[in-house]
Parts: C-alpha cells; sequence; structure tokens
C-alpha cells in the first residue's frame, strides 16, 4: 500500500513538473502519434493532440522535412533542429524513452520558444550590415582625403598605406603653404577603429587651418595642442605627429618631433641618416607644450622616409619584429624602387594579418 501511494506520488509530481514548465513537452510513439503532452502545450496550441499525428498538433498536413523523431528513432541519439510554428520559432529536442530492456518505444520533445532570441539576432545582422556600410563608407573618404601620388612643385611623393582594420589611426599629408615652403608631416593615433579614424581627420583639417599661420614647425604643433586641448576627449586619447617645412629656397628641412617614437630617414649620395629628435605626443597631460625644431639641408633627389610603428613592429612567425635595421636594410640600393623594396621585404617578413595600421611616406626633393 505504502509504495503504491508512494508511486502515485511520483507520478503526480512529474506530471505537475511538465505542466509547470514554460517549454512545450510532449511524447511521440513508434507510429507518430501524440501519446502525452504537457498542459503548457495544449494551453497554447488551443487543443488536445492526444492520440493524433505528430504534424497535425503544429498546423501541418503533411510530415516535417526533417524529422527528428524518426531520427531519434532510427539512432538512439538526441536530435534538434529550429522550427516555425504559427509566428513563433521554437528550438526542437528529441530524446529516446527506453523500457527496461533498453529498447526505444517512445520520443520525448521539448519546444524552446527561441522568437526574441532570433528576432534580436535579426535587427543585431541587420544594424551590422548597415554599420558596415557606413564604415566602408567612411574608409573609402579617409583614403581619398590621402595625397595623392605624384609632384607637389618641390617635392614628389609615394605611400604605403594599410589599415589594420576597416578604419586608420594613421595620416600624413603634404600641401604647399606658398610657392617658397611645403608642409609634410605625419601623424598615429593611440588606437584604432572609428574613434582614431575621427581623430585623423580632426588632424589633416587643423593642420590645414593653422599651416599659413607660420612656417616654424615648433609654432605648428603648439597650435594643433590647444585646438586638440579644447575637444574634451578622455584622458586615454592622443597622438604623435612628426611635422617639417621644406624651405625651397633655402634648401632646408625643418621639422619638430611631438611624441613620434618612429624618427624619419633621410636618404641622400652619402646614405641613410635618421632624423632623430624628441617631444611630448599632443595629449592632456599638458596645458601647455613647446617643441624643438632640427634643420638639414636636402638637395635634388634626396628622399625622406616618414612611416608609423606598425612597420617597426610588424612581427613574423617567431615573435622577431621588422625593426628599424630591416628597414634601412630593405633601401640600400638606391637605385631601386624604396616603396616597392619595402613593401616586398614587408611581404617577406611577416606571415599573418598585421596588428597596426601601417603608412609609410616618401618625400622626394625634385
Amino acid at each position: 500500500m505504502f509504495m503504491d501511494k508512494t508511486n502515485k506520488v511520483h507520478h503526480k509530481l512529474s506530471h505537475d513538473i511538465l505542466d509547470g514548465m514554460a517549454d512545450w513537452v510532449r511524447v511521440i510513439d513508434k507510429n507518430g502519434m501524440v501519446i502525452y503532452e504537457n498542459q503548457t502545450m495544449k494551453n497554447e496550441i488551443g487543443f488536445d493532440s492526444l492520440g493524433k499525428s505528430c504534424y497535425f498538433s503544429l498546423g501541418s498536413s503533411c510530415t516535417c522535412k526533417k524529422c527528428i523523431t524518426e531520427t531519434t528513432f532510427a539512432t538512439g541519439a538526441t536530435s534538434e533542429k529550429e522550427q516555425t510554428i504559427g509566428n513563433r520559432v521554437f528550438s526542437i529536442k528529441s530524446s529516446p524513452v527506453k523500457d527496461s530492456d533498453g529498447d526505444i518505444y517512445a520520443v520525448v520533445e521539448v519546444f524552446r520558444d527561441v522568437t526574441r532570441e532570433r528576432n534580436l539576432e535579426r535587427e543585431v545582422l541587420k544594424r551590422n550590415k548597415m554599420m558596415n556600410k557606413d564604415l566602408k563608407y567612411s574608409r573609402a573618404i579617409q583614403k581619398k582625403i590621402l595625397p595623392t601620388r605624384g609632384n607637389y612643385g618641390s617635392v614628389s611623393i609615394d605611400y604605403i598605406y594599410s589599415p589594420s582594420e576597416v578604419l586608420s589611426g594613421d595620416m600624413f599629408d603634404v600641401f604647399k603653404i606658398d610657392d617658397r615652403y611645403t608642409g609634410i608631416y605625419i601623424s598615429d593615433v593611440v588606437g584604432h577603429g572609428v574613434t582614431a579614424s575621427i581623430l585623423t581627420i580632426f588632424v589633416r583639417q587643423t593642420m590645414r587651418a593653422i599651416m599659413d599661420m607660420t612656417t616654424k614647425p615648433s609654432k605648428v604643433l603648439s597650435e594643433l595642442h590647444k585646438s586638440f586641448l579644447d575637444l574634451n576627449f578622455d584622458d586615454d586619447k592622443y597622438f604623435t605627429i612628426i611635422y617639417g617645412v621644406l624651405d625651397n629656397k633655402e634648401k632646408t628641412f625643418t621639422y619638430a618631433n611631438a611624441g613620434h617614437n618612429s624618427m624619419p630617414l633621410f636618404i641622400n649620395k652619402e646614405g641613410i641618416h635618421i632624423l632623430e629628435n624628441s617631444g611630448y605626443p599632443i595629449c592632456y597631460l599638458f596645458d601647455k607644450i613647446e617643441y624643438e625644431e632640427k634643420t638639414i639641408n636636402v638637395e635634388k633627389d634626396n628622399k625622406i622616409l616618414f612611416y608609423t610603428d606598425g612597420i617597426i613592429e610588424l612581427r613574423n612567425r617567431f615573435g622577431e619584429e621588422f625593426g628599424i635595421d630591416r628597414l634601412q636594410k630593405s633601401i640600400e640600393d638606391k637605385k631601386c624602387n624604396i616603396i616597392e623594396s619595402i613593401q616586398h621585404a614587408m611581404d617577406e617578413f611577416h606571415y599573418d594579418v598585421p596588428q597596426d595600421d601601417i603608412a609609410l611616406l616618401q618625400v622626394s626633393i625634385n
């Protein structure tokens, strides 16, 4: 008597648990007939489907294209699929029900409503598609504002430009100040992506706005720092820049460095020389910064190579960096095309997608 009573309690408890579940639960026999369904499923489909075919209760007039119940009967393994029922999407899992001999005599199916998750996924995909479209458009604009390869009066330029992401934090520019002076800079914004790319636009527009104020690079960088402070960005936003002015009359190049650790290379008939200089980056740590200028003499066919640290820090499969020595070695033969030689050296050295933006600007004195 006690065992019978206990079994009845357990049986009722099992039904109460199943009926209390938010998921639909039903059991299908070998003939494809419904032999049990929980109360949640009965309430939501609106009728009792006991004794009816498994597909009838799902509003279908024929068997499913992918019947996971048949798969479970045939293999004895759990099977899963997703199916749209009405205006809802369900994740359905079928599991075997075995007798004391281990033979499968039924399959239990659990239906979990995943409509909200799938709607959210579709919305995310839609937004991502729109965002990717915007990013591609922004990248096209960023590339469009790069200086055109070719002659700029007293100089001619060529370059390598390769963002590590869709948008880059590296930017360079060459502009004619007047018939005598030409301004040249390269900058590297901390980070990558949208924020970094917006800062590159700020650098470009600000440099072009203040370049007529003075031909002294140190003064221009100080004014650039002032303009940056007005943006009120977070303290972790900053950038480095080297700016120089070519005096076509005096045949000199005067430059100042705002924290840029990739020193330009000056190439003349004597060899390759590093144009060392130092200075603080454009950041919020200082209210006012003064920069030091240095000047070199230049002649026709001399070259100045500006670059960002993405080239120097490029790594091979052994974790070795490309480094300044490899960069110099790749351009030692001054008779060859320097840009092609550097690109070839980088392609031969690294084995994976670069982790940082790469920018290199070659300025040739005409």
